[in-house]
């Protein structure tokens, strides 16, 4: 366990817990002054002065009362994707003279849901001990290794306070075997894909690419800025959940109108044994797999006649000329 670690340390890690992947907090021992369900919000949580609720000072985050008992308080969480927890940050950002002074997360694994009413009969596993937490901080751990998947987590805080954000980063785990047959979303972020690389990223995150469901708004997808010497196209590499065949795509311009590009195109490589890092300098062999193809603007655009190979691919890069936005790409395959 470290704390105090730089945020960039979990670079390349899915937040498995996050709401929009559909993390849910469960059950706490009390949410007197702030809901469980902040917990698990994107960002870091804001503050208004003047708000106040009937309990007392409006707080974006989980916030228990004052104990005046023996105890300490706990929330259980859902993982929104089932996976191997390698670092957790236990966020109490304007959280200064309310935060809890310490903390500590036990994990389990359930393939069902948990009965909220026995928890102590689940099997709870603790990976991270009781640790200090500073104020109104990133309050950054790598957690016990076991090469375990877990799907619940119980947050205990000593003795109450508040949390802003809890994030849990780490890899997804997928058991392929009941999949083996079935056509599935080898890109999607939920089977254990990764958008590994982009040329430029402006004004849009290029994980939101891959991101479950459609986009909620402009802000969720993937978008370049304006190029104004067009001489190459804008670029995004995903990394395949399994290698496979690719045999219907979908991509979505949702939200973006005046802001779509032009064209895209998609091509792939099967290099298994490759760093990601090792894709900006290798001599790779693309083949296309989508030919340059006129996009509309706030469309979902589907093909599969188009689709000019049946090559096993464990990358895929989607070019779009000259610059602009695409809120997800579904590639879906065996």
């Amino acid at each position: 366990m470290h704390a105090n670690l730089p945020v960039a340390s979990f670079a390349g890690l899915i937040d498995l817990a996050a709401e929009k992947v559909g993390g849910k907090a469960l059950l706490a021992s009390d949410e007197f002054f702030a809901e469980k369900e902040n917990l698990l919000k994107s960002g870091r949580g804001i503050f208004i002065p003047d708000k106040y609720t009937e309990n007392g000072k409006w707080m974006d985050g989980w916030e228990s009362r004052r104990k005046r008992v023996a105890g300490y308080d706990w929330c259980v969480i859902k993982l929104g994707i089932p996976g191997f927890i390698k670092g957790v940050d236990i966020d109490t950002n304007y959280f200064l003279g309310n935060h809890p002074p310490y903390a500590s997360l036990e994990a389990c694994y359930s393939e069902t849901d948990i009965d909220l009413d026995n928890l102590d009969k689940l099997n709870w596993v603790e990976i991270l001990s009781k640790s200090p937490l500073n104020p109104g901080s990133q309050n950054l751990f790598t957690v016990n290794e076991n090469n375990k998947p877990w799907t619940h987590l119980r947050l205990n805080i000593f003795p109450d306070g508040g949390v802003a954000r809890l994030k849990v980063y780490g890899n997804v785990f997928k058991n392929w075997t009941e999949n083996s047959k079935e056509i599935i979303d080898l890109a999607a972020l939920t089977n254990g894909a990764r958008v590994i690389l982009a040329n430029d990223m402006f004004f849009g995150s290029k994980d939101n690419l891959i991101g479950p469901g459609r986009s909620s708004n402009m802000g969720d997808g993937w978008e370049t800025k304006r190029k104004r010497i067009m001489n190459a196209p804008d670029w995004a590499i995903v990394k395949l959940a399994k290698a496979g065949e690719i045999k219907k795509i979908l991509v979505d311009t949702n939200h973006f109108k005046g802001n779509y590009p032009d064209v895209c195109w998609l091509e792939g490589c099967y290099q298994p044994d490759l760093d990601d890092n090792e894709f900006l300098t290798a001599n790779i062999e693309w083949t296309e797999i989508l030919p340059k193809t006129k996009l509309e603007a706030h469309k979902e655009h589907f093909y599969e006649s188009e689709i000019k190979t049946d090559k096993t691919f464990t990358h895929v890069r989607l070019n779009i000329f000259p610059d602009g936005g695409i809120s997800r790409l579904r590639l879906f395959g065996f």
